[in-house]
Formats: C-alpha cells, structure tokens, sequence
C-alpha cells in the first residue's frame, strides 16, 4: 500500500475510534468527577449510571434552532467553529502511540506542533469577531493576548527537552525516555509546560476567554446548535491532546518508568498492545488532572493571568533552559 495512502487510513483510524469517542467520554468523566468533588449525584438517569448522557448532549444540540446574529460575518462566523477541531485532529498525526504504532514521524515534530497549537486560537479569535458582539469581541481578544501570553513559555520548555533528546522529533523524544523520564530530569520545565498547556486549552483557571460571570459566555455568545457544540467538543478534544502532550514530553509517552532497566525484549505485536495501554493509562489520568483542577482553582483576574505568564514562566523558563543546557555541555 502506498505509505501516504496509510498513513491516512491509520489516521482516519485514530480519529474516529480514539480521538471523538475520547471526547465523549471526557464530558461524561468531567460531569461525574464534578459531581464527586461537589458532594452529588452527576449523571444518573440517561442510561445506567447515566453513561448515554453524552450522546443526549449531542442530540439536543442537533435539535436545537441554528441562530445566526443579523450584523454577523456568516463566512467567519461558520467557519471559526471548524478550526480548533481541525488542529486537534493534526496534531494527533505527530503522536506516537507506540514504538510501532504512529502515523508520521517528523523530524521537526516539535515545530510543527507549535506551530499547529498557536492555529486554534483563530477560530476563537474570529468567532469573537464575526460574532459582532462586544462580549464575544472581548473573548477573542482576551485569547489572542493569552496564546501570546502563554506560548512564549511553552516553547522555551519544550526546547528544554530537546536539549535531552538532541532532536526535534517526537518520537525520538519519547525513545530518549526509555531510561529515565524527564519529569525526574526537568521538572521545572514540567510545570511550566503543564500551566501554558492549561492556558491554552482556555480550561479554568485560565478561561478568561469565555468567564460566563463577565462576558455572558464569552467568544462563543452568539452561537447555538452544533456550532457550539463543535467547540464544546473542541475544548474536551484539546484536553485530551493536552494530556498525551505532556504524556509524551515528561513522563515517557508509551515507555513504563525506567523501561530499559528491568523490560525483557517482547515481540513487535505484544510491545505494541503494551505500550499502547500505558499510553492511554496515562493520557486518562492526566485528562482526570485537567477534571479536578477545573473544579478545584478558582478563576484567575485577567491581570493575575498577565502577570504570570511574562512575569514567572518566561523568565522561570528560560533560566531552567539555560541551567539544563549548561548542565549538559560539562556533564553530557
């Protein structure tokens, strides 16, 4: 089989039997480990133990009127729900699952992601905008200041672990950890990572750029229907991404800690089906941290959220890079 025509089909595969329903199952896990942390019931008569209330949402948001405002920019405005699950769906294409299992293994893996995670920001940037509303303009605003904001920091960690791998490539990256993972080798860059995947997620603390108590709901006011169910599903994709990112960045992607110590050699098809689960052992918890963070912070002022990112985590994270690299020039 031509190699573009599979890798296509592996990552049609991934997609629609990974990516979506692991974003159903994000909604359904947030409203039960909402209702845990806040002393209810949660979900309990759509199905058993209200497991089809996800598909209900779904439902109900196909039912309901598709209203668009009379001043608004309908090419922008269609539009701008379609992009952040777009760039969620390319950046599974750089994942790797397995030792074996991926779809692309890119030398410049790691600028490729960034540059596809500072893509999302524009739907919820034009999404204000085309809304023609000054509550959803303000939430575009607000995201635009707090990608910017943010990214800066996620970068200079992300070139933190290049310095370990030698190597742009994410697959390289996650191999570099057979060892040793670098949340034992790097944790500051860990931190600072986990926060600006946090912020640009718009997960609270950070969802300055919907904060239903100031701006009504933010970018997305003036949308109803699937349109706003397609960032509803946007955002859980994203904290799912987000968790396989920082799985695979700090704490080995598919490798069990200190795997080359004490794993026996296995055969390529009992390997795979490992790492696989250890991957998606880890994705789910880090997705249930993304849960109870959400439920746990209150929500940053805009002001606390400036601050941090260009007052603490760029300064923090260009001298982590800066201490790691001398490290490693005298003891390589």
């Amino acid at each position: 089989m031509d190699p573009l025509l599979f890798s296509i089909l592996v990552m049609l595969a991934v997609v629609l039997l990974f990516l979506l329903p692991s974003a159903a199952v994000a909604v359904y896990a947030e409203r039960r480990v909402s209702a845990f942390i806040q002393n209810r019931y949660g979900p309990n008569r759509v199905g058993p133990l209200g497991l089809f209330q996800p598909f209900s949402d779904v439902i109900k948001l196909f039912l309901k009127e598709d209203i668009v405002p009379t001043n608004a920019n309908r090419f922008l405005y269609t539009l701008a729900p379609m992009i952040p699950v777009s760039t969620a769906i390319i950046t599974v294409a750089i994942i790797p699952f397995s030792e074996f299992v991926y779809i692309t293994d890119l030398n410049v893996g790691v600028l490729f992601l960034l540059a596809v995670a500072s893509l999302s920001v524009y739907g919820v940037t034009l999404a204000g905008w085309a809304s023609n509303s000054k509550y959803s303009l303000l939430g575009g605003l607000r995201a635009a200041a707090q990608m910017i904001s943010y990214e800066l920091p996620m970068g200079v960690a992300l070139a933190s672990v290049i310095l370990f791998a030698g190597s742009l490539s994410i697959l390289e990256i996650v191999q570099s950890q057979e060892l040793w993972w670098n949340i034992f080798r790097n944790p500051l860059g860990f931190i600072i990572f986990t926060i600006a995947v946090f912020a640009e997620a718009n997960r609270a603390p950070f969802d300055l750029v919907e904060a239903e108590q100031e701006l009504v709901g933010g970018f997305h006011t003036e949308y109803s229907s699937m349109k706003f169910g397609t960032f509803f599903l946007a955002e859980y994709m994203h904290v799912v991404i987000g968790s396989m990112l920082i799985s695979v960045f700090f704490f080995g992607g598919y490798h069990l800690p200190f795997a080359g110590y004490w794993l026996p050699e296995m055969s390529p098809v009992w390997k795979a089906i490992l790492d696989i689960h250890v991957f998606i052992l880890k994705t789910v918890f880090f997705s249930f941290v993304f849960i109870w963070v959400r439920w746990t912070l209150p929500r940053f002022k805009y002001n606390q959220l400036m601050r941090l990112g260009w007052t603490r985590m760029l300064p923090l994270a260009i001298l982590n890079f800066v201490v790691i690299a001398i490290i490693l020039y005298y003891l390589p």
